[in-house]
């Protein structure tokens, strides 16, 4: 990306954040607002060892920086000013952000220790976001204006609707991923390489470390795909023939991360043939949901239109029997497919703020149920899975007659399919922008 364009549209960004914040403190009346960027976990109390940092997101919704126990000291009116730890350890060292213009944004001190914190800090009415409370009481912080909710909520709404900048580091962070899943999907195809490698392959492609990415990465092969977060990576390449690939996969930016996912196969005979038009099916549904996103409607609407979706691809693969309508009303479709459509999406994986009513009682693993809105950030990603233990259920159930259990058995080493894109809301009626199709295309066959 241009860093002069990063850098103009991240001023913009700024002068939003400034204008938005002012109203949230003003609002709770405050003075000012103290985001502490993160303390390093302990792997266990067994050890030494520590998990790499990952930011509070409110720290990171303002600037880049990966470095713990920094200070982001905001006062309305005024240049935000950035406490900095330097660090003196000669145990590791974190990484610096990748580009510098943020930098002259902020008022910057360095400090030694977060002891010297508190005598920085603006008098008056002062409150603390961050996971670290224990930082809260050495800054003198009152501990009603703590994580407040009065403040948290409205923040974490907020960051719901993307500006120009973050829509642009979620593309970037789209680009990368994309390369991953390239490089990935050509292993694949090529054969002989194991979960672990094509893993390898992934990051390589992305220039992008395991504690960069968004979140594990899912590489899952054959019967493996029935896991929903496969991580447990198989060290020996299969030799199964047919066979399948998912990979649900993402990278960051500047903070911002991307989730896409998307299914091969490789292979021939009926059983290759039937599950990728299993995958195709999938892959259409998904375009279709995603051409149908309009401002103003419920998300959970789209979310159940999936189902019905689903029930008709299981009815045409020859995987469920009867009519589409009987198949939705049994709920056979939640057995195949039991996770929500998708959810937000920004400086965390499953980003908050889109999910502050409560689903449907039907509808339990839905994480997204805003009304969809202009500017808003989302994944869509319909699946269908052969998972033993919910076809178990099922074929022990009243509704065992909908299913053809030959057909599932036949599919069952397979695993699973999903498609996921990445999506920005731009306007009405079906006006998405789909960051993940500008970079990567549709899942399927070897050809």
């Amino acid at each position: 990306m241009d860093i002069s364009t990063l850098t103009e549209l991240y001023r913009a960004h700024l002068d939003d954040l400034r204008t938005r914040y002012a109203k949230v403190l003003a609002t709770a009346e405050l003075d000012a607002l103290v985001i502490h960027s993160g303390t390093p976990l302990k792997r266990s109390e067994q050890d030494d060892q520590y998990w790499s940092l990952r930011p509070t997101p409110h720290f990171q919704h303002w600037l880049p920086l990966a470095q713990p126990e920094c200070v982001l000291v905001l006062v309305p009116g005024k240049r935000p000013r950035l406490l900095w730890l330097k660090s003196t350890s000669f145990w590791e060292k974190a990484a610096l952000p990748e580009t510098d213009h943020w930098e002259d944004s902020f008022d910057v001190q360095l400090i030694t220790s977060s002891d010297d914190v508190k005598a920085l800090l603006p008098t008056g009415r002062v409150a603390f976001l961050g996971d670290n409370v224990a930082r809260a009481v050495t800054f003198g912080i009152a501990p009603e204006r703590v994580n407040a909710v009065d403040v948290l909520g409205p923040l974490d709404r907020l960051r719901v609707i993307k500006t120009a900048y973050e829509i642009e580091c979620l593309a970037e962070a789209n680009r990368r991923a994309g390369a991953g899943h390239a490089a990935a999907r050509d292993a694949f195809r090529s054969g002989g390489a194991s979960e672990l490698e094509m893993h390898l392959k992934f990051l390589a492609a992305t220039g992008q470390d395991d504690p960069e990415t968004p979140y594990k990465n899912i590489i899952a092969v054959g019967p493996h795909a029935a896991t929903l977060h496969h991580v447990t990576y198989d060290k020996r390449a299969s030799i199964a023939s047919p066979e399948t690939l998912l990979v649900d996969a993402g990278s960051t930016y500047q903070g911002y991360c991307s989730d896409i996912t998307r299914t091969w196969v490789r292979g021939s005979g009926a059983t290759a043939t039937t599950f990728l038009g299993l995958v195709e099916g999938v892959e259409k549904m998904q375009q279709r949901l995603c051409a149908a996103i309009k401002v103003g409607d419920p998300y959970e609407q789209l979310h159940e239109e999936s189902h019905r979706q689903v029930a008709a691809i299981l009815v045409d693969v020859g995987v469920a029997k009867g009519s589409v309508d009987a198949v939705v009303a049994a709920g056979v479709s939640k057995s195949f497919y039991p996770h929500g459509l998708g959810h937000s999406l920004g400086l965390q994986c499953h980003d908050v703020g889109c999910a502050l009513v409560k689903p449907k009682q039907e509808n339990p693993y839905l994480r997204n149920t805003s009304t969809i809105a202009h500017g808003q950030a989302f994944t869509v990603e319909p699946g269908i899975y052969f998972i033993d233990a919910l076809l178990e259920t099922l074929r022990g159930s009243e509704h065992s007659g909908l299913v053809d259990w030959r057909v599932v058995r036949e599919l069952t080493p397979l695993g699973g399919v999903r498609i996921e894109d990445d999506l920005i809301v731009t306007g009405g009626a079906g006006i998405i922008r789909n960051l993940t199709r500008e970079v990567l295309p549709a899942g399927g066959g070897p050809t």
